[in-house]
């Protein structure tokens, strides 16, 4: 998938770019079904982009085979006038065009997937930063339950949200790691059909984040998370499971020159594996049965996914 990364690089490393600009070269790749809407913030706006994969037996087709959803999760592309070029936190982006390029041209090859595969992200080439520890994070021009609203889908029976997860100490190795499942606030075990599928990727042993309670909850209510990577669990009953890109060592996500689009290309290759057998009915990202016998035994941990008792 090099060639499409790098296409979804060139394209979305300009100043200029919309989310206009996105949707037209994508149209211009074959996909049709393509929407933008242009959201503003308290500190300026974002163009969020979806764009839905019909699958051969998907429900857009009259079918039952369930829709996958890819999520690039970021708080922008850029931080211009602050700093010049792509910053490190687009590769959630970039990984989410690029995914939607390959499946047009698989489509285009007679490589057509199962289920409807639903593709969501936000283009925004001025986005502020703000200060986190260890390194800076980008901000975003809307909040976070914005970003929720448009680019998880109803639809989506499963979520893959991929976002930069660079700056911390806590995942040190250069690549992609994948996170456990989280579904209405229970963070369950690892799924061991997409530790398969990204070992057969890497051609190595697989990686994983240790994400904690605090990181499943909403911003917003004061506490501290790794990055945003987990908040679309915090909006759907769908399991979601995050596809980190990582690093050695901490990077800021506003830092330019720190995209590798070797690591970029292996976790939207992922994406497309998981999107083949989760059509299918191949790829599960949890146990149907301990999910059930876990709220028999615990009850729900829904509460987690709201943003509890704030102080008055």
């Amino acid at each position: 998938m090099l060639k499409q990364v790098i296409e979804a690089y060139e394209l979305l490393d300009s100043a200029y770019v919309t989310g206009e600009k996105v949707a037209k070269f994508l149209r211009d790749r074959g996909i049709e079904n393509v929407e933008v809407k242009t959201i503003t913030g308290e500190k300026g706006s974002t163009d969020f982009i979806k764009i839905i994969i019909p699958g051969k037996n998907g429900k857009l087709s009259g079918g039952d085979a369930p829709t996958l959803g890819i999520i690039g999760r970021l708080g922008g592309i850029g931080a211009r006038p602050e700093m010049i070029g792509l910053v490190s936190d687009a590769d959630g982006a970039i990984t989410a065009i690029a995914v939607a390029l390959k499946l047009a041209d698989m489509r285009r090859n007679g490589d057509i997937l199962d289920g409807d595969v639903i593709i969501a992200t936000h283009i925004c080439p001025n986005a502020p930063t703000q200060p986190h520890d260890p390194v800076p994070f980008m901000g975003s021009p809307v909040d976070m339950a914005t970003m929720n609203r448009y680019e998880v889908d109803p639809s989506m029976d499963a979520i893959l949200s991929v976002d930069t997860t660079k700056g911390n100490r806590i995942i040190n190795i250069r690549g992609f790691a994948i996170t456990p499942t989280v579904k209405e606030g229970w963070i369950l075990r690892v799924s061991e059909d997409l530790l398969d599928i990204m070992q057969y990727v890497t051609g190595r042993m697989p990686a994983v984040v240790p994400i904690t309670m605090q990181d499943i909850t909403p911003y917003g209510n004061g506490i501290y998370h790794l990055n945003s990577i987990m908040q679309p669990a915090t909006t759907t009953n769908a399991p979601v499971v995050g596809v980190a890109i990582t690093a050695e060592v901490p990077v800021p996500g506003c830092a330019t020159g720190a995209s590798h689009i070797v690591d970029i290309e292996e976790a939207a290759r992922f994406c497309i594996e998981v999107a083949k057998g989760f059509g299918r009915g191949k790829v599960k990202f949890y146990d149907e049965e301990e999910f059930k016998r876990l709220i028999e035994l615990y009850g729900p941990m829904n509460h987690l996914q709201t943003l509890g008792r704030q102080r008055k």
